[in-house]
């Protein structure tokens, strides 16, 4: 999901030296269900505006920041496949460089890449930076679509599952931002696609919407009962499923960006996202994925884009 926060006096600001910075912390470790109280607003840090002399990092004003499942597992205390993180949040997000002391990036590029959810981050490893040459498209999409998302959708569908035309496929959660694009690759491939999601109108969506052959509701129907009913030939593929009962056929994201190009059916592709305003709307927004409240990706807008 997605969060947009209007700032007023933005060029006041843009010209002072130093402003303070408006973040989202983590106040403690959850250990059980992530509750809005976990995380805090605050203003109490204050951030330069102009990198220091020699610095190699960019300073970046944060527009879009994306809201993950995967950012639960890192407010645990003990790692489960990332590495936990101390209070301050660090994910994707599509950002304005204001200031940069290395070569690749200068002041009023558009970039994509690992920030925190705060207004103004620097980014001391901006090898972890890619910046937007297309700007024809919301730039939110680089948050998913065109982002993490997208890769895993196509990688994993694609490259992995490796369809053929008749084939049948089977979609899980699938009116997420993962699970719509893999069920409408699907369609573009020529296999029959059955979804499942959460409520009837994510049913609903996915029948006429998306174009899924076939869609049922998992908590009126068992899923396993529902999907076999519907069809019984099959092989399953697993993206981020913390289930182990499975082959793990690992690839590296980020080794699959190349194939980002490659997607001759991507005008046919819609493409949902939820996009909260603010940044002191990402905890809801966040919780919104555990609650099947969310439809697709789900995005904060943090500040204008001026």
């Amino acid at each position: 999901m997605t969060c947009s926060s209007s700032l007023q006096q933005q060029h006041f600001r843009t010209q002072m030296e130093e402003v303070k910075n408006k973040q989202i912390v983590l106040k403690d470790y959850v250990s059980g269900f992530l509750k809005e109280s976990d995380m805090l607003l605050v203003t109490s840090s204050t951030i330069n505006l102009k990198l220091p002399e020699g610095s190699n990092a960019v300073l970046v004003k944060n527009l879009f920041l994306s809201c993950d499942p995967y950012l639960r597992t890192k407010m645990s205390k003990h790692r489960v496949y990332f590495h936990s993180f101390t209070p301050g949040s660090v994910g994707p997000g599509v950002a304005k460089a204001l200031d940069s002391g290395h070569s690749n990036f200068k002041k009023g590029d558009l970039v994509w890449g690992i920030t925190r959810w705060e207004e103004y981050s620097i980014i001391n490893a901006p090898e972890t930076l890619f910046k937007i040459e297309h700007t024809d498209v919301p730039l939110s999409y680089y948050t998913g679509i065109l982002g993490k998302h997208g890769l895993t959708a196509y990688a994993s569908f694609y490259e992995i599952c490796a369809p053929k035309k008749g084939e049948h496929v089977f979609v899980s959660a699938a009116s997420g931002a993962v699970g719509q694009l893999v069920g409408q690759f699907a369609t573009l491939s020529g296999c029959y696609v059955v979804g499942s999601a959460g409520t009837d109108e994510k049913v609903d969506l996915l029948k006429n919407k998306f174009g899924f052959d076939e869609a049922f509701n998992y908590k009126n129907e068992q899923n396993q009962d529902a999907a076999l009913k519907r069809e019984r030939r099959g092989n399953d593929v697993g993206c981020g499923t913390p289930k182990y009962e499975i082959t793990w056929s690992d690839f590296g994201l980020w080794d699959d960006f190349p194939i980002q190009s490659r997607g001759s059916g991507w005008g046919k592709i819609c493409y949902i996202e939820d996009v909260a305003e603010g940044l002191e709307s990402a905890p809801v927004a966040l919780i919104k994925l555990f609650t099947g409240k969310n439809v697709g990706n789900e995005e904060h807008e943090e500040i204008e884009r001026n």
